[in-house]
């Protein structure tokens, strides 16, 4: 069943442009059908350091019988590179029942929508599947107007771009940009997801279920057309639909300004893509964190560019990063506090003990400005101090807090 006033409600504010979210509404696939659109998905370890905490927001209001969900968790010992891989899925009954396994190790089956949740007969994992609060900021509006103030001075010719894609924005267009951005329709700041209540997967799993092939983990979900399997075998991967790894990355560096019908065509490809195909969307990912880089009328102070190459390889290693869409955590730490961590240690920046991850206190919007646009890691440098703030005080069951 789709909540069709909630849509109506989306497509009205995001209509004539690409969403801006964490990972919601972002294709015509999804749209048409919620139960399958990964809105949001956050990864850290526990504070005893023993489990990996997992959990996929799904944007409808009910889980699909037509649908598997499904967390990867790639392990290997240094970033980029992994050796091992652990399905941790869930199909769901048209009661709402679920079967879930965490590879082959562990598997359980019934109710989970309790705040306890169900615990695997091997007592590996546990999994709550219910409803919860969106624990996620996101001015929407003011993002928008910024995008589309960008994409007027790029239409109107005020921007001309370098060999590297880099735009020159008018003075004017430079200002209005940071403005727009930390405003709602001339207010302040709001939060378009309050309230927005998803679907949510939480899971809490045994480590030594996930790091076989190292202690840094890389997770991103799926969701896939259901498949049959052999009782009590966990099933094979179905035709995917939707992905998410990092937030941001597919909604915001993929057509960013560009037409409504290319961005879909994409976005759309970007989800069915499996890993071997993600390197190719690099250039386009590229294209646009040289749009980002540009919001600040400074040529190559983006996080990972390369000021003095004037050419496309300026945003290479950002590039090619980010299209490795896969949340990183060291599973060797317990606190996880900054979003990128992993990533940013191991590209020079200075070193943090962290677990990395995302956990549901962390706002990335923040992240994400700061480091596309500023240069700089320093998430308080982001213009719009209210997305720095807790604005949701709902506790995914179970999990032990960041």
């Amino acid at each position: 069943m789709k909540n069709l006033l909630s849509l109506l409600v989306w497509l009205a504010a995001l209509a004539t442009a690409p969403a801006i979210a964490a990972d919601h509404l972002d294709t015509p696939t999804v749209i048409a059908d919620p139960a399958a659109d990964i809105g949001d998905l956050f990864a850290w370890t526990s504070a005893d350091g023993k489990r990996l905490n997992l959990v996929m927001d799904i944007v409808g209001k009910r889980f699909s019988d037509q649908v598997q969900y499904v967390f990867h968790v790639d392990s290997g010992q240094a970033l980029g590179r992994t050796s091992a891989s652990t399905r941790v899925a869930c199909q769901f009954d048209a009661a709402g029942a679920a079967s879930c396994w965490a590879g082959r190790a562990d598997r359980l089956q019934g109710d989970v929508s309790s705040p306890e949740g169900l615990t695997g007969g091997a007592g590996r994992f546990r999994v709550f599947a219910g409803l919860r609060d969106d624990p996620y900021f996101n001015n929407v509006r003011g993002t928008r107007s910024a995008l589309n103030a960008a994409g007027d001075a790029i239409r109107a010719g005020q921007a001309p771009q370098d060999a590297s894609a880099f735009r020159r924005f008018d003075a004017e267009t430079l200002k209005r940009i940071p403005q727009l951005w930390g405003q709602t329709q001339g207010g302040p700041a709001r939060n378009f997801l309050a309230g927005w209540t998803t679907s949510a997967i939480v899971v809490s799993v045994d480590l030594g279920l996930v790091n076989a092939g190292g202690p840094l983990l890389a997770v991103w979900g799926r969701t896939e057309r259901r498949q049959l399997a052999p009782a009590h075998e966990p099933p094979p991967p179905g035709a995917p639909i939707d992905r998410m790894g990092r937030a941001l990355t597919g909604n915001a560096l993929l057509a960013t300004v560009g037409e409504e019908d290319i961005a879909d065509l994409l976005k759309e490809a970007y989800n069915r893509a499996d890993p071997a195909g993600w390197p190719g969307f690099a250039t386009e990912i590229g294209r646009n964190l040289a749009l980002y880089d540009s919001f600040d009328g400074v040529a190559g102070n983006q996080w990972l560019a390369d000021a003095q190459d004037a050419t496309p390889g300026r945003y290479k290693r950002l590039a090619e990063l980010l299209a490795d869409d896969r949340l990183w955590v060291d599973s060797r730490q317990t606190r996880c506090l900054h979003y990128l961590a992993v990533e940013r240690n191991a590209f020079g920046a200075p070193p943090l003990a962290d677990c990395g991850g995302r956990t549901p206190l962390q706002n990335v919007n923040a992240v994400f400005r700061s480091l596309l646009i500023r240069g700089t890691p320093d998430v308080a440098d982001d213009g719009v101090t209210r997305d720095d703030h807790e604005h949701s005080t709902t506790r995914f069951p179970f999990l032990s807090a960041p």
